[in-house]
């Protein structure tokens, strides 16, 4: 009996082509926006269902077996042919939209985007409405099934199931109350740690960056609460001594509305004499919303309200 022939779902042949033509895990992984991890494993599922190695390593390259070579024009031909029908059409008017849009956002992201977002929307697109939900999904899975259409914020995964659009890129600074004893003076990693802070972490956790920094200089700081989101760390800053951690611009970078609520809360920003890994905030979703002119348009917005708030639509 012969066995039936092989499926390829469009997200395999896409990947197969990139691999086919970059000849390297890593390579096809930047090109297709993915991690080399993840693309491994995609060569791993390829591999089981052509039942073919496709790609030998020797040394430090990867050369195509000839089942490969088979496979290199019709795979290219798939992927242009998948490029063509999804090709954007003439796009939509944002203002015949009649639509739901749902988010899934921290919620330090969500209070920076919401006002941008609101009233984008209700400038462009006046029928829609946005729902704009907390980190309670899984957000693989949740894009891939349709439970929430966009995620934004700190993106921790990646898989040839999902575009990623890196947005903006933050610093972390010490937010205190007005008169503050770090507010006055200099900033030093031992003024830091003897201060007491206050952390952000769903999942309960006392350590983070800030702390293994400070190791490095011999120092421990005391964590005497952990906070289940930033607007509340912020609050609690604002109405004791406690120190808070959040998220500002780069150095020379234009303005973004992360740092709105400290500024409501008259919490003065510090910069941290320490070196801390940034921040990078951006939006995901599924590949089959790539050319989709209503998800382009809200992607369209949410870029706007993050990287020019206030900007109006051009």
């Amino acid at each position: 009996m012969n066995s039936p022939d092989p499926v390829i779902d469009a997200n395999l042949a896409v990947a197969l082509d990139a691999l086919l033509a970059e000849q390297s895990v890593t390579r096809a992984a930047a090109r297709l926006h993915t991690s080399p991890a993840a693309m491994s494993r995609t060569l791993a599922r390829l591999r089981r269902v052509l039942q073919d190695p496709l790609l030998v390593r020797s040394g430090q390259l990867m050369f195509p077996r000839p089942r490969a070579e088979e496979l290199r024009d019709a795979a290219a031909a798939v992927v242009h042919r998948l490029g063509v029908l999804l090709a954007p059409g003439d796009g939509v008017d944002p203002a015949t939209l009649n639509s739901t849009f749902t988010l899934q956002v921290a919620e330090l992201v969500g209070t920076a985007l919401a006002p941008g977002l609101l009233r984008l929307a209700r400038q462009e697109a006046p029928g829609v409405s946005l729902w704009l939900r907390s980190e309670g999904l899984e957000a693989g899975s949740a894009l891939r099934d349709g439970r929430i259409d966009l995620e934004v914020g700190s993106i921790d995964h990646a898989d040839p199931e999902t575009e990623v659009e890196e947005l903006v890129t933050l610093r972390m600074v010490a937010a205190v109350r007005p008169g503050h004893p770090l507010a006055d003076g200099r900033l030093t990693p031992s003024r830091l740690a003897a201060a007491e802070h206050v952390t952000v972490s769903r999942r309960g956790l006392f350590t983070g960056p800030l702390d293994a920094a400070l190791a490095e200089h011999g120092l421990r700081r005391r964590v005497t609460a952990v906070l289940p989101g930033h607007l509340a760390a912020m609050t609690l800053a604002a109405r004791s001594d406690v120190v808070c951690l959040v998220p500002a611009e780069l150095p020379g970078a234009a303005p973004s509305p992360f740092t709105d609520d400290a500024a409501a809360l008259g919490l003065r920003l510090l910069d941290i004499p320490l070196k801390l890994p940034p921040v990078t905030i951006g939006m995901a979703w599924h590949p089959r919303h790539a050319a989709d002119g209503s998800h382009r348009w809200l992607r369209s917005i949410v870029r706007r309200a993050l990287l020019a708030p206030g900007t109006p639509r051009e």
